[in-house]
């Protein structure tokens, strides 16, 4: 949580962070730093899976290995898979089993021809490699309930049973004990095939949870919600809340110009605001029909567990510049590694409401990783998640923030009007070992902030990691032969203030 004081105009040169590292708020998910990987351009294919490769950069499995060290070194706890759209008309079935016998098929959601070489157990044995915890999204569209259950019990099943003898049949004797399923992805949207009213998707999410739950009752059932403040989300929930653990939203932020980008991020925000407010009215509303016997009145919750967010479709994506169906391969600048920086944040600031997020997509796609046949390279939103990923663990800390803030142009044109976007954005966060972690995005073109940070002790030995500044601008990225914009490491000995350079995400680190 992070409270904002706005300065003037005439003041906002002189911004302060105060905080305090026993005003603790909740505890921060580790699964907000997952990952997503979708049958989409080259993310599967040419991204994680290249068995034909001639450079050397692929393994036995034909897994790049060099992506595979990238997403360790990103600790990746969860990975979304197969989709996204793509899960609209997947047969999981049809990638099982000998490569040369599965079919390949004409896939509708990016209007490409699946393989199929890459599926199930080659998914599973790149979470293995990767050290990352599998979450499966079921194909609701043109899927059955049946084929929901069977592959189910091909993931998790133990018993002499049909599709469990088919797993060890292909070489897997132990269940994968796949703990995630999403109900469908986007069953709201006009683009899918076998799009849902939200009526009809209700209805049919809650047998599709009685029937999940009675194979496998351990597993973790993720509702198709859509942005968080819709009237999807609020039936839905209303609807199925006691039957999921999770309610999932979807929001790219995106703006022309550098200003627009970065406050784009705060409908997100506000997204996470108004949909943990949608999920207490799913809760709180009881039967009050035997009113005014207040005896018979039923004001039980409509489910004791309080599900969480699950937001697995996030990211900086522009679709009329890294259009969806030809590929989507957005190369990032630093007003988009700054945007993620403030993404992360967020998720920071509302970490009692979050139990999983998944940037959108881990490779290639919408990615902060791309291949190429001589290796992979790193874009300006890679650094980021890696610093946070590493150190933004532990109990979300209360910040006060004293800024300037923006008032120009916005993209949403609403966020003008319900978001107050600081020049210092900030979140912050202690760690089981003791050390407090802050972090700083100053999204000012323009301007560095020498800052007040009272709360530091005078003399502290602070770790600080920075990405941008300098005499970097916005529009500055990445490419394969130039990875400009890194990660600087350096100390300071914590004094009257610190200045937060122009255009920079800072990490503070220090021992309490």
């Amino acid at each position: 949580m992070t409270t904002l004081t706005p300065l003037s105009k005439s003041d906002e040169l002189s911004p302060s962070v105060s905080f305090d590292a026993r005003h603790t708020i909740f505890d921060i998910n580790p699964l907000i730093y997952g990952g997503f990987t979708e049958h989409m351009g080259r993310c599967i294919y040419g991204g994680l899976y290249e068995p034909d490769q001639k450079h050397g950069l692929s393994d036995n499995n034909g897994f790049r290995a060099d992506v595979i060290e990238c997403m360790k070194e990103l600790q990746v706890p969860v990975v979304r898979y197969p989709g996204g759209n793509f899960c609209a008309t997947y047969r999981w079935q049809d990638g099982i089993g000998p490569k040369d016998k599965r079919p390949k098929r004409t896939e509708l959601a990016w209007q490409g021809r699946e393989p199929n070489t890459f599926g199930t157990d080659e998914f599973m044995a790149w979470c293995k490699q990767v050290g990352t915890e599998p979450y499966r999204c079921l194909n609701m569209g043109t899927g059955t309930l049946e084929d929901a259950l069977a592959w189910l019990e091909y993931c998790n099943g133990n018993d002499d049973a049909y599709y469990a003898n088919l797993r060890r049949q292909n070489g897997h004797q132990e269940p994968y004990g796949v703990k995630y399923w999403a109900l469908g992805n986007e069953m709201w949207g006009p683009w899918q095939v076998e799009q849902h009213t939200k009526e009809d998707y209700a209805k049919k999410a809650i047998q599709w949870a009685r029937a999940l739950k009675l194979l496998d009752p351990a597993i973790q059932l993720i509702l198709c919600g859509k942005d968080g403040y819709s009237d999807w989300d609020r039936y839905t929930l209303q609807q199925c809340a006691r039957w999921i653990d999770m309610h999932s939203i979807h929001y790219y932020s995106m703006g022309r110009g550098h200003y627009p980008n970065i406050s784009s991020v705060y409908g997100a925000e506000r997204a996470i605001q108004i949909c943990s407010s949608l999920i207490d009215l799913a809760r709180c509303e009881f039967d009050m029909s035997a009113f005014p016997e207040v005896d018979r009145i039923n004001s039980k919750p409509l489910c004791k567990k309080r599900p969480t967010i699950c937001f697995d479709e996030w990211n900086v994506w522009d679709p009329e510049r890294a259009p969806g169906n030809k590929g989507a391969e957005e190369h990032y600048n630093l007003s988009d590694g700054l945007a993620v920086a403030i993404w992360l944040n967020v998720f920071i600031r509302n970490s009692k409401e979050l139990g999983m997020a998944t940037i959108a997509q881990s490779v290639n796609v919408i990615a902060p990783l791309m291949t190429t046949p001589r290796g992979v390279w790193k874009q300006t939103t890679y650094f980021p998640l890696l610093l946070f990923s590493k150190y933004m663990h532990g109990k979300s800390i209360a910040v006060h923030v004293r800024s300037g803030t923006y008032e120009g142009e916005t993209w949403p044109e609403w966020i003008q009007s319900t978001c107050v976007v600081p020049k210092l954005d900030v979140s912050a966060a202690i760690d089981d070992d003791g050390w407090m972690n802050v972090a700083v995005v100053n999204s000012d073109e323009s301007q560095s902030f020498k800052t007040r940070l009272d709360s530091i002790k005078a003399g502290t030995n602070v770790q600080i990691f920075t990405v941008g500044g300098q005499d970097f601008v916005a529009t500055d990225g990445n490419s394969e032969d130039s990875e400009k914009i890194g990660m600087r490491e350096s100390t300071w000995i914590a004094n009257s203030g610190f200045t937060f350079e122009r255009l920079s995400f800072t990490l503070l680190r220090w021992k309490v």
